[in-house]
């Protein structure tokens, strides 16, 4: 009778502190599994140097509604990128980190007009298909490097930020034209995320996102984060990174199918 009550009472316990992280939209168990995916996604990101944003990305949009996925993934980002941003502020190219984000600025803009507007389908739709592009796809290579170049990289990637969420590795892929050491790199790259993320945040909060409502699920998430990433840069060198990073790139292309998949059942319905 003692250990049933017992039992009853750690029940009881784990589901209301559960309830602090989930709402009418999410349930304590989706709520539990996103804060352990934040963990393990920065732990493979950290290990691997690339892939745990793109999967924590499919994985919400297959499971949570589509409305939240990517400013609350923008959120979850934002604090992941600006803790890299404070521990390399030093190594920052602040020169052209101020037209890429003048550049950001007017791709918010542009985007704000329409982010309200589109369908959720086809968000969901284009950030499958912008998944594969990116796993599969041959990556544009931005050489340009005058101001106006710098400035249109900063509008174009900022701009698609705001639908398909994952625009870190098109900046990834501009930013190593410029032949920046790791450091240096890291810096200019976190840097580059964390205006882009603010400006999500800002633009979704316009256009009438409560925030509010995910802020204790954002700061569980960022907080597995910095485990994870703790965790994956312990066990850096001691990881066989190929063969786990094309298995990666397996699940990412099944979970983009299948999210592209769901939203052309939806949109069929709809005709």
């Amino acid at each position: 009778m003692f250990q049933d009550r017992l039992s009853l009472k750690y029940v009881s316990f784990k589901q209301n502190h559960m309830e602090l992280f989930s709402s009418e939209l999410v349930s304590p168990a989706l709520s539990l599994f996103l804060i352990i995916l934040a963990g393990f996604t920065s732990f493979l990101t950290a290990a691997m140097g690339a892939g745990g944003g793109l999967l924590l990305l499919v994985a919400m949009a297959s499971f949570m509604p589509m409305a939240a996925v990517i400013p609350v993934h923008g959120l979850v980002q934002l604090g992941s990128n600006a803790n890299r941003m404070l521990l390399t502020y030093r190594f920052i190219d602040v020169n052209m980190l101020k037209y890429f984000a003048a550049g950001g600025l007017v791709g918010a803009l542009m985007a704000s007009f329409v982010v309200s507007d589109l369908p959720l389908d086809w968000m969901k739709l284009a950030v499958g298909g912008f998944v594969l592009f990116l796993l599969w796809g041959k990556k544009p290579s931005i050489k340009e490097s005058s101001p106006f170049g710098k400035t249109m990289a900063g509008l174009i990637t900022t701009f698609l930020s705001m639908f398909v969420g994952a625009s870190g590795p098109l900046v990834g892929s501009y930013l190593h034209t410029k032949g920046y050491e790791k450091m240096r790199f890291t810096g200019t790259f976190s840097a580059s995320m964390t205006m882009q993320h603010t400006l999500k945040a800002f633009v979704y909060g316009v256009a009438g996102f409560a925030f509010w409502q995910w802020l204790p699920l954002v700061v569980a998430m960022i907080a597995a984060g910095a485990i994870g990433t703790w965790l994956g840069l312990k066990l850096l060198h001691k990881i066989p990174a190929a063969k786990f990073q094309r298995l990666v790139q397996i699940v990412l292309s099944v979970l983009s199918l299948n999210l592209m998949w769901q939203a052309i059942e939806m949109l069929f319905l709809q005709v």
